[in-house]
């Protein structure tokens, strides 16, 4: 039986659209289940996070919203308790009502809970359980809303009429991606991981074929070495080709498991004139190697190998004995 193909992009013309329309950058996306204080039970919609307001559409393909709620107001963000599994409830409470949302798994919960709390409190909430891509992802948004802020108490109408004109680049701004897309080919992508070693050794780029996208890497085992991965979008998902494929939410989701896969060796090329921007992903990457080597060591000391802890003095494994990532099927892309 053949496999599905997976959905074609909503048109372009869609993403200006509502792009005109609220006139607000966007943040991040994906479907909530809502209950208003109007409501009578919970209402499954597809969500932007625009500016610092939701906006709600009957489904993915719509141009304009049905519903739209301002959070610039809001007072606190709880959590509840919910007794169904692979699910996450909270409540924004808000000046003049209180808003129920409820997401279709745990980890999209954390992402919403990230990024509301992120635009609304001007500061990136410590107290989420984010892999270090989203967290940066929610530096990247925090710098966009201090900016967007300063330009309207500025110049309130020049900002709005510069937001409200057409973007051509639409992806980047109506679809968040880690700070490690480049729009490159191939070869492109190959030359800048041996140029620039000390920027990263992973680049997310399109595919070949325009639906799908591809992971370059660059490792340094035995001898440097590239190698390139498929990614392909299968409905909301996205799908790495492996030996075994392996299906994540988000394309922020499949570079941390490259993270983990490897331990910490493989890491975001990131090009940033962004001083701030660029510690926090300084950092981000320092503290995810710290947490793998604590777990290295921890497997160690229970081993049978030779390993030795004399003192301060630690045996570490070779640089080329940490596993790498599954065997992956040839991408032609």
């Amino acid at each position: 039986m053949m496999a599905k193909k997976p959905p074609k992009p909503a048109p372009r013309r869609i993403f200006q659209e509502r792009l005109k329309i609220t006139a607000l950058p966007l943040y991040f996306e994906g479907f909530l289940l809502v209950k208003r204080s109007e409501y009578q039970e919970y209402k499954h919609y597809w969500t932007e996070l625009r500016g610092t307001t939701l906006f709600f559409y009957s489904d993915k393909k719509s141009p304009t919203y049905v519903d739209k709620l301002d959070l610039i107001d809001l007072t606190c963000l709880t959590d509840q308790n919910s007794t169904e599994k692979n699910c996450a409830k909270f409540t924004l409470v808000l000046p003049k009502e209180e808003v129920q949302l409820k997401t279709e798994n745990t980890e999209s919960g954390e992402e919403w809970r990230g990024f509301i709390l992120t635009v609304t409190e001007l500061s990136v909430p410590l107290h989420v359980s984010l892999l270090p891509g989203q967290v940066i992802r929610l530096h990247e948004v925090l710098e966009r809303e201090k900016k967007r802020r300063i330009e309207i108490e500025r110049t309130p109408s020049s900002a709005m009429e510069k937001e409200k004109e057409p973007i051509e680049d639409y992806a980047d701004v109506l679809s968040p991606m880690p700070a490690c897309f480049y729009t490159v080919s191939r070869k492109e992508a190959t030359e800048m991981l041996e140029k620039n070693p000390s920027l990263g050794n992973m680049i997310l780029r399109p595919g070949s074929d325009s639906k799908s996208y591809s992971i370059t890497i660059r490792q340094e085992i035995d001898m440097p070495r590239i190698k390139h991965y498929k990614v392909i979008s299968v409905g909301k998902n996205y799908t790495i080709e492996l030996e075994k494929p392996v299906t994540l939410p988000n394309l922020f989701s499949v570079i941390d498991y490259f993270m983990k896969e490897t331990r910490g060796n493989l890491r975001p090329f990131i090009y940033s004139t962004d001083e701030t921007l660029a510690s926090e992903v300084i950092l981000m990457v320092i503290k995810f190697e710290n947490h793998f080597c604590n777990h290295v060591l921890g497997e160690l000391k229970t081993s049978a190998r030779d390993t030795a802890i004399k003192g301060k003095r630690v045996t570490l494994l070779e640089p080329g004995s940490l596993e790498e990532i599954p065997r992956r099927v040839p991408e032609k892309s």
